[in-house]
């Protein structure tokens, strides 16, 4: 299931991540919020695995189609606050959500229905507030060229990625074991067999907001540090995070284990806010929604795959051994980040200068 989202949403990525810097964010993003309400019907009323496949696929569709358009729409209202945004609101959707449907499987009734109703009230909100928008990029030609599966890497950007890419390699395959594997990992430490128990949905929601909630929180945290610093830290808290992770798990210790996610999760968060401050800045405006659609390509891939081949692990040698090769490969993918990061001169890392702080207060208001 895992899988057919994520295919889903490269595919999306790669024919429609750059249709937003030809037909502008406002259309875009609007029939990505209309696919995603369509998506949490079928899931509402799925009555076996070929619609919630179906719902997935239309999940993914959207997912992919908006990411470019949001982010880029994001830095068209504010470069230093649209940064920001594009790393922490992420993470903090993500928190939101596993813990708020771990309480909803947990205690409230018809869990798997409710969850996908309180989501499309949501949706329907935000297609409405989309169409109060005002646009932020000009139409120019070449949308139907613009289709055309491709990745749109500018030299300065490529370059970039030499260094950045293992960092943003290492965060989303980590990220993505937890969202897949992480709940069930949490059991198995707190020695919890029943997955059903709410002690055990709990403990799941509760790994996934640890991992994401600190992600989030530490992207806000970091805003005013250079871009290298901020690498610095998501490599090494990556490194410390993972192997406190695989000694807990080793020795069933549960507070290890959280406190080993979250210095985890300030890897990731770190890691993508450093990542996204190097890349970004390289791209022109004209250029954003591509370059952030091709930057995402490398983070699903990054995401889905590992995710998908440590289920196939699991189920032939066992949670705890895949955990110990997953968690291995990510700090040796982290390691050579900051090997990396550490062996070029500092005039020499293609690192901008710190985002501005912006005075106090929200968002510019787009309408």
């Amino acid at each position: 299931m895992f899988g057919v989202y994520a295919l889903a949403v490269l595919g999306a990525l790669l024919v429609a991540g750059a249709l937003s810097d030809h037909v502008g964010r406002r259309p875009v993003i609007l029939a990505a919020t209309c696919t995603q309400a369509a998506a949490a019907i079928v899931f509402a009323t799925a009555d076996g695995v070929g619609p919630l496949l179906a719902a997935r696929v239309l999940q993914g569709l959207a997912t992919g189609a908006a990411a470019g358009a949001v982010g880029a729409g994001l830095l068209d209202l504010d470069h230093a606050r649209g940064t920001l945004v594009n790393g922490a609101g992420s993470f903090a959707g993500i928190a939101l959500g596993a813990i708020g449907s771990a309480v909803c499987v947990a205690y409230l009734p018809h869990p798997t229905r409710l969850v996908y109703v309180v989501l499309l009230a949501v949706l329907l909100t935000q297609a409405a507030g989309v169409l109060l928008l005002t646009e932020t990029s000009p139409r120019i030609p070449g949308a139907r060229a613009s289709l055309r599966p491709r990745v749109a890497v500018p030299p300065p950007v490529a370059r970039a990625l030499l260094v950045t890419g293992p960092c943003l390699v290492a965060t989303w395959a980590l990220s993505g074991f937890y969202f897949s594997l992480g709940p069930a990992l949490a059991r198995q430490v707190a020695h919890v067999d029943d997955a059903t128990a709410t002690r055990a949905i709990l403990l799941g929601g509760l790994a996934v907001l640890t991992l994401a909630g600190t992600a989030s929180a530490t992207i806000v945290a970091v805003r005013d540090a250079t871009p290298r610093t901020v690498m610095f830290l998501g490599t090494t808290s990556l490194i410390a995070g993972v192997g406190a992770t695989l000694l807990a798990t080793a020795g069933h210790d549960t507070a290890l284990f959280y406190a080993g996610t979250a210095v985890a999760g300030a890897g990731i968060g770190a890691g993508v806010q450093g990542s996204l401050r190097v890349l970004l800045p390289l791209a022109g405006p004209e250029q954003r929604a591509g370059v952030l659609s091709t930057v995402y390509v490398l983070c699903y891939l990054a995401l889905g795959v590992p995710a998908v081949g440590a289920g196939y692990l699991t189920t032939h040698d066992g949670l705890t051994d895949s955990s110990r090769a997953y968690g291995a490969t990510v700090m040796a993918l982290a390691a050579v980040a900051l090997a990396g990061l550490l062996t070029r001169r500092p005039e020499h890392t293609p690192d901008v200068s710190p985002t501005p702080r912006p005075a106090d207060g929200p968002l510019p208001d787009a309408g």
